[in-house]
């Protein structure tokens, strides 16, 4: 653990840093990130980096907390696992206490414990977090669209699998191994969601959404070829268009397209109105393909990383 204080209005700022926290530490980022949330209208912090807050200490994650007077106004996650990548990180500071330099200190760790090799994610796009990336020296380089459409009268196109080409629903434990080897084959490209180990997948099995009902495998010859894992997200009536990916060896045939509508459908008899997928801006083949299926630009999440 490192430390860096200073002087703020009076009080002392401290911005630490950890590679595991504690259970009551592990508590108060999740009362700050709430806070965020709520005032926000999304989340500062990714699924992945929530999932990370836990469980102990992760090959190349870390945590820095930045209290004043003893009290938890930010946090910043910073993983450093990419063999070719920068670090990436996101930030938040308590809606309270912004305005105030804060993030701009959590920036100025970040890039130091970086070694000035940084990306950060501002979701939303925010004009705040424009200006504060600006303000440490960073410029953007990558477009997160969420996309959105309603699941009420789901009128889609019956699939079409090619000859030998079957699909059956996820068996925790049986699966596992078969579904990591596709995914790092169909997001070899993409570094957070190529890189996801057993553990990764052991920590999405314990998350109160998981359902495999809603995590369907294609098959040929009894390998697993592609998936589409959906997600339910309860409190806000949202289904989720998780994950699709689509092994090399199987793509260009429409197999996506159809491992969607299947999930799709399978949402929709959830009973959730309403439908939602992330998708990075230039993959414009897939960009395509949802829009086709009726998805619309529902909001932003920007990245912004130093010069290289």
């Amino acid at each position: 653990m490192t430390s860096d204080d200073s002087a703020r209005q009076g009080q002392a700022r401290t911005i630490e840093t950890h590679a595991a926290l504690a259970p009551e530490q592990i508590e108060a980022v999740l009362d700050l990130l709430t806070e965020a949330a709520r005032h926000d209208g999304q989340q500062a912090v990714s699924e992945q980096g929530r999932l990370q807050l836990r469980g102990g200490a992760r090959p190349g994650v870390s945590h820095l907390l930045l209290t004043l007077a003893g009290e938890l106004v930010g946090y910043a996650q910073l993983e450093d696992t990419d063999p070719v990548e920068a670090p990436a990180a996101e930030l938040v500071v308590h809606p309270e206490h912004r305005g105030r330099g804060h993030g701009r200190a959590l920036g100025a760790a970040l890039l130091a414990a970086s070694g000035k090799r940084l990306r950060v994610w501002a979701h939303g796009g925010h004009a705040a977090a424009r200006h504060l990336a600006q303000v440490l020296g960073l410029t953007l380089f990558r477009e997160l669209r969420q996309m959105r459409r309603p699941l009420t009268g789901l009128e889609l196109p019956d699939p079409v699998l090619a000859p030998g080409v079957s699909v059956r629903t996820f068996v925790p434990g049986q699966d596992d191994a078969a579904w990591l080897a596709v995914n790092s084959a169909a997001f070899a490209h993409h570094p957070e969601q190529g890189s996801l180990t057993q553990r990764d997948l052991d920590d999405r099995m314990s998350e109160p959404w998981f359902d495999p009902a809603g995590f369907f495998l294609a098959e040929r010859a009894g390998t697993v070829i592609g998936f589409h894992w959906t997600k339910v997200h309860a409190e806000e009536q949202l289904g989720e268009v998780y994950v699709v990916g689509v092994s090399p060896t199987a793509q260009g045939g429409g197999l996506g397209k159809s491992l969607t509508t299947i999930g799709l459908r399978h949402l929709a008899a959830q009973g959730v109105p309403t439908a939602m997928l992330y998708v990075d801006a230039d993959n414009k083949a897939a960009v395509t393909v949802y829009e086709r299926l009726g998805f619309t630009t529902y909001e932003t999440d920007l990245m912004y990383r130093t010069e290289t």
